[in-house]
């Protein structure tokens, strides 16, 4: 593991605590939370799509 494949880790690490933290705060019930939790999934793999298309065209 190289020191980018560990930043990357680390950041995807912190975005995944965050998103949990989120979740768990507002203490809804569980339906809500499943809702909530597949559009953080969405929105985290909508900034991935971006980025990486991002990358490739530059």
């Amino acid at each position: 593991m190289n020191a980018e494949t560990g930043a990357q880790l680390l950041w995807f690490a912190g975005a995944f605590a965050l998103v949990i933290s989120s979740l768990v705060v507002r203490r809804r019930p569980m339906m809500d939370w499943a809702k909530m939790a597949l559009a953080w999934i969405a929105i985290f793999g909508l900034m991935f799509i971006i980025i990486r298309a991002w990358q490739i065209v530059t």
